[in-house]
């Protein structure tokens, strides 16, 4: 069945803000909007349960109980173990405690294969250990496309490669790499995959132990959630990682990745997310199955609405010779984040036009600083960004196209 958006959209109070009346988002890869589900949990932590948790009085009791259920309720959706879930601040923090974690795991010129794709926060991190005596081989993009090829990866593997670190989905090229295939030629070369997932949840939960990846991240605040990063971790991975928090966490896996501790209002409120792809679900859905059956309906009840948006765009994008896109020109293996350059005309002022047609887009580098370098593009300005999700509606779509037609007619 088709997607229901009126009821979609009244899950986000955003639709019926009035400061927000008339304006249509399309910056959703810099941080989505929050359901109402979400809200209520974190308003209700706070008001009823933020003390220290799991004491035996009731407010704490439940406190450490909301807790555990949103490990075990995410774990379900992404079918892994609950000792495989970590959340911590931001997925740019979890990989650097990540890099620090894994780094005695490997040799003095032992090699880290990094893609030249990738958002910073799974770049960085991982090019600091140079300085500690890993030795960083670089998987470039097509200059013209900005694409990876797997035939040039597989030429960079060597008897020292020790990990591939690369994106399911680059948040300003939007092409969707095939993570099971890459992590299969990373174990066959005895190698770990960790894969930045941060651009591709938003439209689609994984099935991640489907996928194959070793280690997994994304960002919860992307995903209708808290402002939260995730972590999956191989189970049989974590124990051989140093730990990054107190010397009396050493072996207890859920603290070792969290240096900081947990936000604990925002754990209980992730359960809020899945509060709401419960409710998507029931909505559109007679059949009861379990919460990863459930994420695989829902990720294709998401998807094909994202993929009617996303071939309208781009038969508009390809339409006009007087612009760069990035990435592919088709919705295959793509995810509707679409960035542009005007070729014509500056690109400051298309952008102040289509923000003066009430449209919320992005315009910068994004973090994708090396991308856009191999791709030739300044970093500053950078690029105009286009992002939506399923709850961006057909009349929405319009505004954009429209709007996109003024400012680059003007």
């Amino acid at each position: 069945m088709p997607i229901d958006l009126k009821f979609i959209r009244s899950q986000f109070p955003a639709f019926t803000e009035p400061t927000l009346k008339g304006w249509a988002f399309f910056e959703n890869a810099g941080g989505s909007y929050p359901c109402q589900q979400v809200i209520t949990r974190l308003t209700d932590f706070y008001m009823k349960n933020k003390v220290q948790a799991n004491y035996p009085y009731p407010a704490s009791t439940l406190a450490g109980n909301l807790m555990e259920a949103s490990y075990k309720r995410m774990a379900d959706y992404l079918n892994v173990d609950e000792s495989e879930v970590h959340f911590g601040p931001s997925t740019t923090q979890n990989v650097y405690v990540l890099a620090n974690a894994m780094r005695p795991m490997w040799k003095d010129g032992n090699e880290i294969i990094v893609s030249c794709q990738d958002h910073e926060a799974n770049a960085g991190a991982w090019r600091r250990l140079a300085k500690q005596g890993v030795k960083i081989i670089e998987w470039h993009v097509c200059p013209e496309t900005g694409l990876l090829s797997l035939n040039d990866l597989e030429g960079l593997f060597s008897k020292k490669t020790k990990m591939v670190a690369f994106p399911h989905c680059s948040n300003v090229i939007g092409h969707v790499n095939p993570v099971t295939e890459i992590s299969e030629m990373a174990h066959k070369h005895g190698a770990l995959s960790v894969v930045d997932g941060v651009g591709y949840a938003p439209h689609a939960f994984p099935d991640l132990k489907a996928l194959g990846a070793d280690i997994y991240l994304f960002s919860l605040y992307k995903t209708f959630g808290p402002h939260l990063g995730l972590m999956y971790v191989n189970k049989g991975l974590i124990l051989k990682m140093e730990n990054q928090s107190h010397f009396f966490k050493e072996g207890v896996t859920r603290n070792m990745l969290t240096p900081a501790g947990p936000d604990h209002a925002q754990i209980a409120a992730v359960s809020g997310l899945l509060d709401y792809f419960d409710v998507v679900y029931k909505h559109h859905f007679d059949k009861q199955v379990e919460p990863a059956e459930r994420n695989r309906a829902l990720t294709k009840l998401f998807q094909d609405h994202e993929t009617i948006l996303l071939d309208r765009l781009l038969e508009f994008l390809t339409s006009r010779e007087d612009i760069r896109t990035l990435g592919t020109l088709t919705s295959k293996d793509r995810a509707p984040i679409v960035s542009f350059v005007p070729i014509t005309k500056n690109i400051t002022k298309v952008y102040a036009d289509l923000t003066k047609h009430k449209l919320m887009l992005g315009i910068g580098n994004f973090y994708a600083v090396r991308p856009l370098m191999e791709m030739n593009i300044p970093t500053q300005p950078g690029v105009i960004r286009i992002s939506f999700l399923h709850y961006t509606s057909f009349e929405e779509m319009d505004q954009l196209i429209d709007g996109l037609k003024i400012a680059l007619d003007s």
